[in-house]
């Protein structure tokens, strides 16, 4: 085995100029990552100057068998935390032969809306607090949890130390570190109050760079919990009964909310937000109603409220924003299974772009 790691982890920079650039894109259940790797003649930093590639569209859910290529776009590259070097990530989205997105292509749609330059004039900013959960690969039950049964109630494990409250921190701290040296703006990470449960932050960033960075980010992920040999699981509400589910927090502020005065343009906000509570619960992801029930820090599914320092509320303002009469907001309805491109555009169209 020594062998081989010596192999994988060989730097071959010093025989050639080529790189490996690995495309990443999401496949027909979106939120199954998938990726190939292709040489290059050497090192690239613009998206732009990588080759367009085809996959086979009827292997991920995303073409019929009699006319499955599907075209990848490169649209952001990362630096590859598993090969290094001037080897790199590469995330990009997907279209037919003739150039129009698939219909499970939301960046498309994303980077239009963060294009608009009613959005750009207000440099949108996100958050986004990525909870998920590390499952025993062998058994399909909580990473640390007794096979069969259950461990103690929760309480000892959000941001816990030790043997009997934090289960595979070894993991959690190479995802931080791979993501830092990726260029992924990840700013922090805890475990979470459910047992086998943590949670990583990324932001702020400007539009159309969220969804990216999470979405590579999450990738990373997974590799990193492919060789440690634990599933990784983004279920909204892993175990059933009395125990906290896992959302996709996304905290939000605009110019106009940044600057003095801004609380009364996060207030418009949230109001707006609120006209149009129906059709962001149907987009912020599949099973969140086992999640949103009104209990485990959450508000139910079927009503919105607001609230300053309530983690009982849809959207809550944190006590500093309140105080400074500017700042953010954090909306805590998405689900940990949500696609940030869908989350993040639909946030800035309702909150910038709707005129009710």
């Amino acid at each position: 085995m020594s062998a081989l790691s010596d192999l994988i982890n060989l730097d071959v920079s010093g025989s050639t100029d080529k790189i490996i650039a690995e495309y990443i894109w999401i496949g027909g259940s979106g939120m199954d990552l998938r990726s190939k790797a292709r040489t290059l003649p050497g090192p690239v930093s613009d998206p732009s100057k990588l080759p367009k590639w085809n996959y086979d569209g009827s292997s991920t859910g995303q073409a019929p068998g009699d006319d499955s290529e599907v075209i990848l776009y490169p649209q952001a590259i990362f630096k590859d935390p598993f090969r290094r070097g001037n080897n790199i990530l590469v995330m990009c989205d997907s279209y037919t032969p003739q150039g129009d997105p698939i219909p499970t292509n939301k960046r498309y749609h994303a980077a239009k809306v963060f294009s608009h330059s009613d959005v750009l004039a207000e440099e949108p900013w996100f958050g986004i607090e990525q909870e998920y959960t590390l499952i025993q690969k062998e058994v399909k039950w909580p990473l640390g949890w007794p096979i069969g049964g259950y461990p103690g109630p929760q309480g000892p494990y959000y941001c816990g130390t030790g043997a009997d409250k934090a289960f595979g921190r070894d993991i959690v701290d190479a995802h931080y570190k791979a993501c830092l040296y990726a260029g992924i703006n990840i700013s922090g990470t805890n475990g979470e109050v459910m047992p086998g449960q943590w949670e990583f932050q990324v932001g702020p960033s400007i539009g159309i760079s969220a969804g990216d960075q999470v979405w590579v980010a999450r990738y990373i992920l997974e590799r990193i919990t492919e060789m440690a040999g634990v599933v990784l699981s983004f279920d909204p509400k892993p175990v059933e009964g009395d125990w906290n589910g896992a959302g996709a927090h996304t905290n939000y502020s605009t110019k106009s909310m940044r600057s003095d005065g801004g609380y009364e343009v996060i207030k418009k906000a949230i109001e707006k937000l609120g006209k149009k509570h129906k059709e962001h619960i149907l987009a912020y992801g599949e099973g969140n109603e086992r999640r949103l029930t009104g209990k485990h820090e959450t508000a139910d599914i079927s009503n919105f409220k607001w609230g300053v320092a309530n983690r009982g509320a849809s959207v809550r303002v944190g006590r500093e924003t309140e105080k400074a009469n500017k700042g953010y907001f954090e909306d805590r309805r998405p689900s940990s299974n949500m696609d940030p491109y869908t989350v993040t555009s639909m946030i800035v169209e309702t909150t910038i772009l709707w005129k009710p």
